[in-house]
């Protein structure tokens, strides 16, 4: 959907701009002078991105043992008699990933070197590597959500406590 109001495109942008104005006064004692005035408007994105770092590479080929095994789980008997799951081992750190997310076994195989890499990005990076802060931005827009709900519904009791106030003091008089 290209809705031209969703949220996740949506951008409100001021002008910069600078512009010289060259007013000749009346004569005075220094003719030569002439006043600059300059008008200024200034820039902001109402949501600028933050670059992430780029996604990580998956280790060379002789780091890692692949296994093709027969998956688990609900699915039915095809996941269980197929070899489409995609076990990896780096053999360097011992890590292990298994992923069976799909019937294909290649798209299987490239989702697990793609979690193999992110796991070693964890490991060498820790609070720098992208998944930990693809985390904290989406912790931070959780209980940036939750503030506003609160928000919200504080001023609605608030609204619907004052003007029960205000009635109560007209029948009281």
């Amino acid at each position: 959907m290209n809705a031209p109001f969703r949220a996740a495109v949506r951008r409100t942008t001021f002008l910069r701009s600078s512009i010289p104005l060259l007013l000749r006064p009346t004569p005075s004692p220094t003719p030569s002078l002439a006043i600059q005035q300059k008008k200024t408007f200034t820039t902001t994105t109402s949501n600028p991105q933050k670059s992430l770092p780029p996604r990580p590479k998956p280790p060379p080929e002789g780091e890692i043992e692949e296994f093709f095994i027969k998956g688990t789980g609900p699915g039915g008997q095809k996941i269980n008699k197929t070899n489409s799951a995609v076990q990896l081992r780096h053999i360097p750190t011992g890590i292990v990933v298994k992923c069976q997310a799909t019937r294909s076994r290649e798209q299987n195989r490239k989702t697990a070197r793609e979690l193999l890499a992110a796991r070693l990005d964890e490991l060498q990076n820790g609070n720098e590597s992208r998944t930990a802060i693809v985390g904290t931005i989406k912790q931070k827009r959780y209980a940036s959500a939750v503030k506003k709900a609160r928000r919200k519904y504080r001023k609605l009791e608030e609204a619907r406590t004052d003007n029960t106030d205000n009635t109560d003091n007209t029948l009281t008089g």
